[in-house]
């Protein structure tokens, strides 16, 4: 069975934080695919969070996010991206880690291979 379609409605998953996740990093279900592993999210960093201990990291999905508010700062990059911008990874792509002085919010698509 594939992820349940729907119209518009309010989220009522609890705000979660990942597993391994740094301190200051949730995620929010909006819809997912149990047989897939699919899923769309809203991922949130509270201001200040450093995901630095958990280094730079791959993923075995394509992953889509748009940030929707306020910005956070790849460190191996040296690049800030903020709200309105869009970033499509194949399985693989290293990013991170992150940091977000203001905090972040954004929504994630993530599609196993």
């Amino acid at each position: 069975m594939s992820r349940p379609q729907s119209e518009f409605r309010r989220p009522e998953a609890p705000w979660l934080r990942p597993p391994g996740a740094a301190d200051g990093v949730w995620e929010q279900v909006l819809a997912e695919d149990p047989q897939t592993g699919d899923a769309t999210v809203l991922q949130r960093y509270e201001p200040g969070t450093d995901t630095s201990a958990q280094g730079s990291v791959r993923h075995d999905y394509f992953e889509e996010v748009y940030l929707v508010e306020g910005s956070l700062t790849d460190l191996r990059l040296g690049e800030t991206f903020t709200a309105g911008m869009y970033a499509y990874r194949h399985p693989g792509m290293e990013h991170g880690p992150w940091t977000s002085t203001e905090g972040v919010l954004m929504l994630v698509g993530r599609r196993l291979v």
